[in-house]
């Protein structure tokens, strides 16, 4: 059975913006708890959860990664998350399993765009939270100005159960407001001591104002405090943790993690403030669906449940296989044991199953309900599926991933290679539920979707790291279309002779405009015979082979009817080859006389942004030639602005969208329609495809 009884769990994702310190926090809790005996640093490369390469290289984490401590009785687990805008899904898909989370707020930065995204994030899972406000060391930090933009963001009063002592240079500690003590740095330890004399009354006012919150709560409470009772240690305690499950006010703590100040007090205040799994269901019950029945199915947090757990990450190893990372919600999942994917049907064998501290791992026999453990070589499981008992099938709600924003076609550095990127990007996308990875079947390119540009290229450094393959990035093809705009008339005629028998055909056909999105239509009006039977067949043929390869620039025409009325034949030079090449000379020359133009995509852009930005976000759009179609106002003070763009003017917008409005904007598109591409856009597809044949011709 699992070790770990449900009550002494914790499940904390340490959730922030990018380079707010969530990996020195989660070392330097690691090392209070006595998981570590010394603190990693990021620059020195070594913390136990960024040992990616590609983090370790950029300074900052790209993928989430596990951590335990065992602190006071209880298992902590720590999930320390990407908080950088092109990998904040992935921080999503951790807080799906998460039972509280720490949010980092910079003293420096305050409240960032991804830190108000993470923050929903949180909501949406219904996840408690306290507020961890780092890096009061560094000049120019500000703790005040923390507090009032978390309290402006959140639209939530925070209320801090510690304080620092002094800010920038002079910061060496916090008082506890709840004990009244203060706990100072010195010689690299922390000493407990008497508040000082010159905070007492700052301390003793955040006191009041904590105590106030507690008892606004509870009549009873309110009653005593009213009658100038001071309330309890046990009474603020519980009120404190009935307020951080409740998400009635924002409990904050601050220090420093690279200074290892205050760390120590977010442990306790962890274990104070934060649910346990068993508290946590009753927040937010674990529920499903039976896979067969379709019928609601829920579970408790105890070991006699049947076995329910959700994968929620996976590593691809191209030595020891896959390794998928799961949190059990109910039962127990035992090593060599045979499980149940509830979303596959298939039946899972489970081998060895361990913790993780960062890539380390540590076996174990068994996990119970609230644990977080691995297991490698799951064959057929994946991101977002459920594992079970086969008679006690359930499905948890998976996450719903954002759908990746920009695409780059990909080609290897080594010709020869196409199947070693396909095979290594599947292994790749296992990991990562937001790439995407198709073969463009019209452009013959493989293209590569993502959430961002470094999103992309990170993905790229691990496959060459991985599996051995190296690929450059380009932007993708459009899908651009030709057609035509008047109706015209021609002759096709195709006669050669040389010795023996020659070659005949010849063709009369009518070309006329359809609707937008009318396709293709070929009408056959012979009569009398002027052409066989046996010969027309092959005049379409020579037709829509000319279509698809594109007279004017190279792409597919469309929205054209073509109509065969006339033409001659010859008894024995005239062949099925003769009447095809007819039938494309008359095409290429009809085309040309009938006002030929060049069609492109048009996308329908959703786009939610903060107000503040509207003005500029509308101006980038009409400058990419954009028509905007409507706005709409939405909660939290954003704007929907609903547009119709070009697809060639969309493929960056993700890294315009960011810049415009500090990460803060979100975006979706489809494809709407195809509409005819201004002149100058025209012409210059036209030279390009002119050069290009050039090239060829002279290769």
């Amino acid at each position: 059975m699992s070790k770990f009884d449900v009550s002494h769990i914790r499940n904390v994702a340490i959730i922030a913006h990018s380079g707010a310190g969530k990996t020195s926090l989660t070392e330097a809790l690691l090392f209070n708890a006595g998981a570590l005996d010394r603190i990693g640093t990021i620059e020195a490369g070594n913390t136990t959860t960024d040992y990616e390469p590609e983090e370790i290289d950029r300074k900052i984490s790209v993928t989430s990664a596990v951590a335990y401590c065992d602190y006071q009785g209880t298992r902590i687990n720590l999930i320390d998350t990407p908080g950088f805008i092109n990998f904040i899904e992935d921080t999503r898909g951790c807080l799906r399993v998460a039972d509280g989370a720490v949010v980092i707020v910079s003293a420096l930065s305050g409240v960032k765009a991804e830190t108000e995204k993470i923050w929903k994030y949180a909501c949406e899972f219904e996840v408690p939270r306290v507020v961890f406000v780092n890096k009061l060391d560094k000049e120019s930090a500000d703790f005040a100005n923390a507090l009032s933009e978390l309290q402006k963001s959140f639209d939530q009063e925070a209320v801090p159960l510690n304080i620092p002592i002094g800010e920038g240079n002079s910061f060496k500690g916090v008082i506890d407001v709840v004990r009244m003590k203060a706990y100072i740095m010195q010689g690299g330890k922390t000493v407990e001591a008497e508040v000082p004399a010159d905070l007492k009354e700052s301390a003793e006012e955040y006191r009041r104002k904590l105590v106030e919150k507690i008892a606004e709560a509870d009549d009873a409470l309110l009653e005593k405090y009213l009658e100038g009772t001071d309330l309890t240690s046990d009474e603020i305690v519980r009120g404190l943790k009935e307020a951080s499950l409740t998400r009635r006010f924002i409990p904050v703590v601050c220090g420093a993690a690279s200074l290892n100040i205050g760390v120590q007090q977010l442990l306790d205040v962890i274990l104070l403030c934060l649910p346990n799994p068993e508290e946590m269901s009753r927040i937010s019950p674990i529920r499903g669906e039976h896979p067969k029945e379709r019928k609601d199915v829920t579970r408790k947090p105890l070991q006699t449940d049947p076995l329910t757990a959700y994968v929620f990450k996976t590593i691809a190893d191209p030595f020891a296989g896959k390794m998928s990372i799961f949190r059990v919600y109910a039962g127990v999942l035992k090593a060599d044991s045979t499980v149940l994917n509830a979303n596959s049907g298939a039946k899972e064998r489970v081998g060895q199953v361990f913790y993780l501290q960062g890539k380390k791992h540590v076996p174990v026999a068994a996990v119970g309900p609230g644990e977080i453990a691995a297991v490698v070589k799951l064959k057929e499981t994946n991101v977002g599926d459920s594992l079970c008992e086969e008679h006690h099938p359930i499905m948890l709600d998976r996450v719903k991933y954002a759908e990746p924003i920009i695409s780059y076609a990909i080609a290897p550095k080594t010709k020869g290679d196409e199947d070693k990127v396909s095979t290594g990007l599947h292994r790749i996308l296992e990991e990562d539920p937001t790439l995407r990875f198709v073969r463009d079947e019209e452009s013959k390119e493989m293209i590569f979707s993502g959430m961002g540009q470094v999103h992309l290229e990170v993905a790229l450094e691990r496959l060459k790291r991985k599996f051995g393959v190296e690929v450059q990035m380009k932007t993708p093809k459009i899908p651009y279309r030709e057609t035509i705009k008047a109706a015209v008339k021609t002759q096709g005629r195709y006669k050669k002779q040389s010795g023996g028998r020659g070659q005949f055909g010849d063709c009369w056909i009518e070309i006329a405009p359809l609707p937008r999105g009318g396709g293709y239509e070929f009408f056959d009006k012979i009569v009398g015979g002027v052409i066989p039977q046996q010969y027309r067949p092959a005049v379409e043929k020579g037709v829509h082979e000319t279509m698809k390869e594109g007279i004017l620039a190279g792409y597919p025409i469309v929205d054209m009817k073509v109509t065969l009325y006339d033409g001659s034949y010859h008894s024995v030079d005239s062949s099925e080859m003769a009447f095809k090449i007819a039938g494309s000379m008359a095409l290429k020359k009809a085309f040309m006389e009938a006002k030929p133009t060049i069609l492109e995509p048009i996308m329908k852009a959703e786009i939610v942004i903060p107000d503040d930005v509207l003005g500029a976000v509308i101006g980038d759009l009409n400058s990419r030639r954009g028509k905007v179609s409507g706005v709409d106002p939405q909660a939290g003070g954003n704007q929907k602005v609903v547009a119709q763009v070009p697809m060639a003017e969309m493929l960056t917008y993700a890294n315009q969208l960011q810049s415009i409005t500090s990460g803060r904007g979100l975006y979706s598109m489809e494809f709407s329609h195809y509409e005819e591409t201004p002149g100058h856009v025209a012409q210059k597809l036209i030279t390009e495809r002119q050069a290009q044949k050039e090239e060829e011709h002279h290769k």
